[in-house]
Order: C-alpha cells, then structure tokens, then sequence
C-alpha cells in the first residue's frame, strides 16, 4: 500500500534564496536547511517499504523527521526543532496516493527507550508497594486492635484479611502483578508490534536498535507482511543489513554524491559484513 507517493525538499538554490533573504547573523545553526541538499538529495519516491541508508550525519532522521512534521502523523517522544525548521518544512512538498490514516506514526530510539524505561518504574513502584505491604500485614496480624467508630471500619477490615490469610496471599490481593519485564530487545520488538496496526503510514527511524540478529530478521518478517497483506506503507532509516535486505525494498543512499538508489547488496555497510564473513568463512 502507498499512501505518501512523492516528497519534495528544498534544493540548494532555494535554500539559498531563503537564506538570503533572511539576512539574520544571530543564529550559530540554521538547521535542517544545508543539511540534505549538500548531497543534492531533493525527491524520494515512495514504495511500500522504503529505506533511507547513510553514514551518521548523513541525514537520514533529519528526513524522516521532516516528513513526519509534514504529513502531521502521530509521535510520542518530543522533538526540539530549531528556529529554521518549521520554515525548512513549509518549503517541503508532498503528493498523496491515498489519504493518510489516522493512527500513522513517527517511532524513534527514544520511544522504545521511555517504554522500556517506563516498564522498570512501573516495577520498581510495585516492589516498594509490596514491601510496605509486608509490615502492613504483620502489623494488623499481631495488633491488639479494637473497633471503637465507624472511622476504624477499614482498618478492620485489614486485621480481619490479614489474620485469615498468609502473609503472601495478603499481598497478592492488595497488590497487582508485576508487569513482565522483558530484556531489552523483548521489549522493543514488542513496542514495534503494539504500536504497528493495519493500513498505517510508518516512519521507523533505526529500528534495530537494542534487536539481536534474530530479533532483527523476525522485525523484517513483520515488516514485509505488514506492507503486503495489511495495508500498511513504511519508511525506515536503518544501517541493519538484515532490514536492508527487505523483499522489494527502495534503497536511497545518502552516502551518495549525489543521493541515489542502490541495491541493498551494492551498500558499503553490507559488503564490509560480507567481506568480515568470507575472511573468516573456513572457520565456519
């Protein structure tokens, strides 16, 4: 499914003409302007699965990031835009194939970082909770408590709970379950999984960060039959030989001068993996 077709960035003689007539000395950084042009990398058109590939520095999430502001999809972490960009992205222009669905989304390293992290609060308050359950319970087992007023009804009730059951039965039915915490790379590939429905636009900016090869290769499969069979359109940065690898891909390579569409077999990162390999083949 496509539903972005085309996008358009500013080439190096707008942002000229833009600059110019700017004429302000009091910025150090005029960024993302000068920052994809310098390759001449002006147009992308779309596939159902395309991938932005480049060194760092090279642009790729300054792109992606450009995009997503432009086409107005969800986000969940906060991005600092400088004093240029909302300029640098009013320059920008886009043609749809369809109309973007709603739960379309930005997903960055900093999304899967908070949702990891957010897991281990989330536990480590529940194991605090528990704690200060344990002296609740003892303290109600063995307290000399008497009722003297309605206001000391609820505290009955805990005496009475805590003296007919066992010390972990009582915690277990004050407290909640601990959420799974997964490894790291469980729960970024679970994060990818829960927030990639049906027919979406999806930006995926290096998702095989924190992945083990395997994950990675079963983040691919997902990938592929997510834009195959249910309607959803991707675009990724990524330096992931095996995401690079994706049945019908679109490759552009920002180390390019000037950008341009490679196979994923013809990317220096991928023949440094595949050259490391067959040095060191006989050992295999």
């Amino acid at each position: 499914m496509i539903y972005l077709s085309v996008f358009t960035f500013p080439n190096d003689e707008m942002e000229f003409d833009f600059l110019m007539e700017e004429k302000r000395t009091c910025y150090d950084s005029f960024y993302p302007f000068k920052i994809l042009s310098k390759h001449g990398f002006e147009r992308i058109d779309f596939e159902p699965i395309t991938i932005l590939y480049g060194g760092n520095g090279s642009g790729k999430s300054t792109a992606l990031n450009v995009i997503a502001e432009k086409t107005g999809i969800n986000r969940d972490s906060i991005y600092n835009k400088s004093n240029f960009y909302s300029d640098y992205v009013n320059m920008c222009e886009m043609q749809l194939e369809d109309e973007i669905p709603e739960n379309s989304r930005i997903i960055t390293s900093d999304d899967v970082f908070d949702y990891m992290l957010n897991i281990r609060n989330l536990n480590e308050g529940i194991d605090q909770k528990r704690e200060k359950l344990f002296e609740e319970y003892l303290d109600a087992k063995y307290s000399h408590f008497q009722m003297k007023s309605m206001a000391d009804y609820d505290q009955l009730k805990k005496v009475n709970t805590a003296r007919s059951k066992t010390q972990s039965r009582f915690v277990r039915s004050e407290l909640m379950a601990n959420v799974r915490e997964y490894s790291n790379g469980e729960s970024a590939f679970r994060y990818f999984i829960e927030k990639i429905g049906e027919n979406g636009l999806y930006i995926l900016d290096e998702p095989e960060n924190s992945l083990s090869p395997k994950r990675q290769m079963e983040l691919m499969k997902f990938i592929e039959d997510s834009a195959r069979f249910l309607g959803c359109q991707f675009i990724i940065s990524t330096h992931s030989p095996f995401l690079l690898a994706m049945s019908r891909a679109k490759i552009y390579d920002l180390d390019e001068d000037p950008v341009d569409v490679k196979r994923w077999t013809e990317l220096e990162n991928v023949r440094a993996y595949y050259e490391f390999f067959k040095r060191y083949e006989r050992e295999f």
